[in-house]
């Protein structure tokens, strides 16, 4: 093998490892962005939806204690993971009143939105469907289904 075909290598592989590398720091802890000693439960009509990776986006009017609306943006889990848990197109129709347990973020800014990660979603029939904030630096308080955010393989 010649030597610049061995350079060549090196180089190719230091590329990827670097990719993998800012992949890896892309996609955050929950704990990185989120607090979770401030939970939050949110009530209100969805406004828009963003069926996007690595993170889905709920857009909510909160109505506060004082009747007035805030406007929140709720991190949930991959489309693809919303989906196995129940959570569809259809199912968040612009409109919709849900309500939403979850954990605001680190910083508490509300310019332009709140924002806060998902626990649970509630629909208006009563159906409580997991968002996908567990793992790790999520709080663990049981609502977890079976086995999800856990180290054991």
């Amino acid at each position: 093998m010649s030597k610049k075909a061995i350079v060549g290598g090196v180089v190719a592989a230091a590329v990827c490892a670097t990719l993998g590398l800012a992949t890896a720091v892309a996609h955050h802890a929950f704990a990185a962005e989120f607090d979770g000693n401030r939970p939050v439960n949110l009530q209100g009509p969805v406004t828009k939806v963003e069926w996007v990776n690595p993170h889905s986006w709920i857009h909510i009017d909160n109505r506060k204690l004082d009747g007035t609306r805030e406007a929140w943006m709720v991190e949930g889990g991959t489309p693809n993971m919303l989906l196995r848990h129940g959570i569809t197109k259809d199912s968040l129709v612009i409109g919709t009143e849900i309500v939403v347990r979850g954990y605001q973020s680190r910083d508490a800014l509300c310019v332009p939105k709140c924002r806060a990660n998902g626990r649970d979603i509630t629909f208006p029939d009563g159906r409580r469907l997991f968002m996908g904030s567990a793992g790790v630096g999520a709080p663990k308080d049981g609502a977890d289904p079976a086995g999800y955010g856990s180290d054991k393989k």
